[in-house]
């Protein structure tokens, strides 16, 4: 794809190549003292990738409202351009849910490993796919964007809405705490208040997914019992 995205004021686009993955080159860069707002991007035929690197100010359990908001981000941008029956869940902790299919995820890495200390860097990264992969099993729970009604969606206009619509949500983060997020979230979130299994650090838990708490926890409620599920517990990136 020849068409090079126009992001704006505090975002630097950053082609990643063949050589590595969007992620893989932010934690690259992270290591080596990357700026924050460097938003590295691969087109692929089947595939959009991203990652975009931040520099929090706040502990760790805190600065993981970045994934939160950068779903939001991603719901608001595709939102912006698919057509209006195209529908958009979130699927805690980083899932999409597109049409009620799984369709594309996030994932996250920093530098630090405790929920109270404030790290150096953290990345987002965003992974969206766009026509199924020729060697692609049938998954009935899993999709693809252009299955969806959104062929027409240019992966170049998406990444570009994706970029604005973060940066909306960061300023509004900063402005006013994670409470916006956390509704907003909410207000998109895939089977709040049903029961729902979560895989997180290689563990399921089971239970009534009843909201989330003031860090982003996922609340998981069963007869007896409440468990907080944390988004640090989705740090399995490493750089």
């Amino acid at each position: 794809m020849s068409e090079t995205p126009v992001f704006p004021p505090l975002i630097t686009g950053i082609a990643a190549g063949d050589s590595a993955s969007p992620m893989e080159a932010a934690c690259a860069a992270a290591v080596e003292d990357g700026e924050a707002g460097h938003l590295f991007y691969r087109f692929q035929t089947d595939t959009l990738s991203a990652a975009i690197l931040l520099a929090p100010e706040v502990p760790l359990e805190d600065a993981m409202t970045a994934l939160l908001l950068a779903g939001i981000g991603f719901g608001d941008a595709l939102g912006a351009l698919a057509p209006p029956e195209v529908g958009v869940h979130f699927e805690w902790p980083a899932g999409f849910r597109v049409n009620g299919g799984r369709c594309g995820e996030l994932s996250v890495a920093a530098s630090a490993t405790t929920s109270d200390e404030v790290p150096d860097w953290l990345i987002v990264g965003l992974m969206v796919p766009l026509w199924a992969a020729e060697d692609q099993g049938y998954d009935p729970e899993t999709t693809v964007l252009f299955a969806e009604g959104c062929a027409e969606v240019s992966p170049v206009s998406l990444l570009e809405s994706w970029s604005r619509h973060f940066l909306v949500w960061l300023d509004r983060w900063q402005e006013e705490g994670a409470g916006p997020i956390h509704r907003e979230w909410l207000s998109r979130a895939w089977k709040r208040n049903e029961d729902v299994t979560v895989r997180l650090a290689g563990k399921d838990y089971r239970g009534r997914f009843s909201g989330l708490d003031e860090k982003g926890s996922m609340i998981l409620r069963s007869d007896s019992d409440m468990v907080l599920l944390p988004l640090t517990g989705m740090l399995e990136e490493k750089c």
